[in-house]
């Protein structure tokens, strides 16, 4: 249907120039079609499961605008997550593509968040990639960016939808990663200390959702202590450090992140060392492979912050037509007792809030510390 806007051009100037350019805008202006065409990077961009659906947006022609519309910021990986997007929007195979990369962190204002990808759309950036702060309340704003013919593509913290494109590794199944490990190590069950992310993410309650279903089928009596450590190590530190003066001992212990200061919150309380399954920063691994003969015996399994570069590749692709799954599996990175090494698990002479496994070679992506750290965490 051709706009009022366009009827009136209509009687200003060539009627056959203006109307295929109103029809052309209409068309562009769809939601993604299902498709049973061939997945363009089935090693990228690998499907969630067998029947999840193929995606195919209208073609537009580049460069393109992008932005990432981040919500909590304030610990490591998000922070590494930031300078990881503009790490890779300044490749120059990646730079070539984009006539604009924005970045904008809202905090934990669920609203804020929502309000920035609106303004988005309405300043017609043709893609936004997103680690939401609410896995369900974003419905209108997916309605408006498949209206508007904007690509949506969630990442790390996504979205309780099938009508936008989700990037992101097993976030459930690697709390049952976590929980399995302590089970092995602890096999006659015990008191363990949670320490969980943000509260109201998906990430915070798949990860928690797949500890507990392990520790409950398990058959052996767990009782589970719940701290907030937002995947902040001052935080998770602290937390940590008054969960051990009230409760005094703990059998083994998981987190989300901000695990290295768990560890140090140990350290400094003189709580024995207890088997632990962790997220994958550099600090807590070097704990592990410094301790683990003394009982810090690890697993340590995420998927470092350069997803976000995995979700901006994701929605490149879905600009220029290509065929990409809804839903798409990353793996995950992992290194366990007793092989924690130096150089290869861990890297002794980097930061302690650095993330590793920071690369997915079945996309060509894979950056050094030093053109991560290179980069700003300040919206721009």
């Amino acid at each position: 249907m051709v706009s009022k806007s366009c009827v009136r051009q209509l009687g200003l100037i060539a009627a056959a120039t203006v109307a295929a350019g109103c029809f052309s805008a209409a068309a562009l202006a769809a939601p993604p079609k299902v498709v049973t065409k061939p997945n363009s990077d089935p090693k990228c961009f690998a499907p969630w499961a067998s029947d999840t659906k193929l995606f195919q947006y209208p073609a537009k022609k580049g460069p393109y605008r992008v932005a990432l519309a981040n919500g909590y910021v304030a610990n490591t990986w998000r922070i590494q997550m930031i300078k990881t997007a503009k790490a890779y929007a300044a490749q120059p195979d990646v730079a070539a593509k984009l006539k604009e990369f924005k970045v904008v962190s809202t905090g934990e204002d669920v609203a804020a968040q929502i309000a920035a990808i609106n303004n988005f759309i309405d300043s017609g950036f043709d893609a936004v990639v997103v680690n939401a702060q609410n896995p369900a309340a974003f419905k209108p704003v997916i309605k408006r960016a498949n209206d508007a013919g904007v690509v949506l593509v969630a990442f790390d913290n996504i979205l309780d939808t099938e009508e936008a494109i989700n990037v992101n590794v097993d976030q459930k199944g690697l709390g049952k990663y976590w929980a399995e490990w302590l089970v092995k190590y602890v096999p006659n069950g015990g008191k363990v200390l949670e320490v969980r992310g943000v509260s109201g993410t998906s990430v915070d309650r798949d990860r928690h959702d797949g500890i507990q279903e392990v520790f409950k089928a398990s058959g052996k009596k767990w009782d589970t202590v719940e701290v907030i450590g937002k995947w902040d190590d001052p935080t998770a530190q602290k937390v940590t450090a008054d969960a051990i003066a009230v409760h005094k001992h703990f059998d083994a212990i998981t987190a989300q992140g901000g695990d290295t200061g768990v560890v140090q919150a140990m350290i400094d309380a003189k709580h024995p060392f207890v088997p632990f399954g962790g997220e994958t920063e550099n600090g807590f691994r070097k704990f592990c492979g410094q301790f683990g003969s003394q009982g810090l015996k690890c697993a340590s399994a995420g998927t470092g912050p350069a997803q976000v570069a995995v979700a901006i590749k994701t929605a490149i692709a879905a600009l220029e037509g290509k065929v990409v799954p809804q839903s798409v599996k990353l793996p995950l990175a992992r290194a366990e007792y007793p092989n924690m090494k130096d150089g290869t698990d861990f890297y002794a002479k980097l930061s302690d809030n650095f993330f590793v496994g920071n690369s997915f070679p079945t996309c060509g992506i894979n950056f050094t510390a030093q053109e991560i750290m290179g980069q700003s965490e300040a919206n721009k």
